[in-house]
């Protein structure tokens, strides 16, 4: 199998504030062509993380490359082959979309059809209004936008659907996902382990400051969360007993003919769904719970999501 190519590379990378360690030791790598999640609870050092392989921020220890580059003796090479948006980005309350977009353009060598880039995002009918009159999803596309203005190879997206409704949430998941289409690579940082779970191909989980594992979302929960639950309503009483005869599951009911059948792995659907078919139990309601990737972190770190 071919190793895939490797467009960022950490290692041992650690940085410091007075007596306050954000990273520690932190090694990970980004494949072409992938999403990349860091992602964990606020202040467990995803963005300092990301300015250090940025280039803004200066690391007090370990090495980094970027598409093959050191992000500090190589700056300039580098910033015309990446795009980057900051979670703390702002503009000028009375300047116009096309304007930023123009400026934007202006600092690049290589730069795309702004225009057709507006109509991609949504937002071209805003081209004349001004950045203060524009919603929260409107100047994360905008965002967006300048980020993608010279055509990188490497997104960085920092906390892109913070304090977004569900609606202009799903609407920026579905732009990434089309950033990834046209071959472009992105590293992400969030705290949302949903949006996690629905975009990245990889992700690192860190808290305080250490990377707690790396993998896909779902090998995650399949490595740190195997157990699968089946919730189930039968007025049979035979029920409880037919299911607990199922290799490996445990069973528990309550007076109202609920009954709950934990196991581990995925065939745990198949083997109650064959049991009530065999039995000829008649079930009135069905739901199955499958754990995410928050319950892989609360696994791992011991506590949920910090806001």
């Amino acid at each position: 199998m071919t190793r895939p190519k490797t467009v960022i590379e950490v290692a041992g990378l650690r940085k410091r504030y007075g007596s306050t360690v954000a990273v520690d030791d932190v090694s990970f790598e980004v494949h072409d062509g992938e999403i990349f999640g860091l992602i964990g609870p606020n202040g467990a050092g995803k963005t300092t993380t990301m300015e250090c392989v940025e280039g803004v921020r200066t690391p007090d220890s370990g090495r980094l490359t970027v598409l093959g580059l050191d992000p500090f003796r190589d700056v300039y090479a580098l910033q015309q082959r990446v795009g980057v948006q900051l979670q703390e980005a702002q503009l000028q309350k009375r300047i116009k979309v096309r304007e930023a977009v123009a400026l934007w353009a202006s600092l690049y060598k290589t730069r795309i059809d702004t225009e057709r880039l507006l109509g991609q995002l949504g937002l071209q009918e805003k081209r004349d209004a001004w950045f203060m009159t524009l919603s929260g999803g409107q100047k994360q596309r905008l965002f967006i936008a300048l980020a993608l203005i010279n055509d990188p190879e490497l997104v960085f997206l920092d906390e892109l659907t913070t304090g977004l409704d569900p609606q202009a949430r799903r609407a920026i998941w579905d732009l990434i996902r089309g950033i990834r289409a046209r071959g472009k690579t992105i590293f992400l940082t969030t705290h949302l382990m949903e949006e996690a779970e629905r975009l990245c191909d990889r992700v690192a989980i860190i808290d305080h400051g250490r990377i707690v594992d790396i993998d896909s979302p779902a090998a995650l929960i399949r490595r740190h969360c195997p157990e699968r639950t089946v919730i189930l309503t039968s007025d049979d009483e035979s029920a409880g007993a037919k299911l607990g005869a199922i290799p490996s599951v445990g069973v528990s009911h309550d007076d109202n003919g609920v009954l709950t059948v934990r196991g581990h792995g995925a065939d745990l659907m198949t083997s109650v769904i064959q049991c009530l078919a065999d039995g000829q139990i008649r079930v009135t309601d069905f739901q199955t719970v499958v754990p995410t990737l928050e319950d892989v972190f609360l696994k791992l770190t011991g506590h949920t999501i910090r806001q």
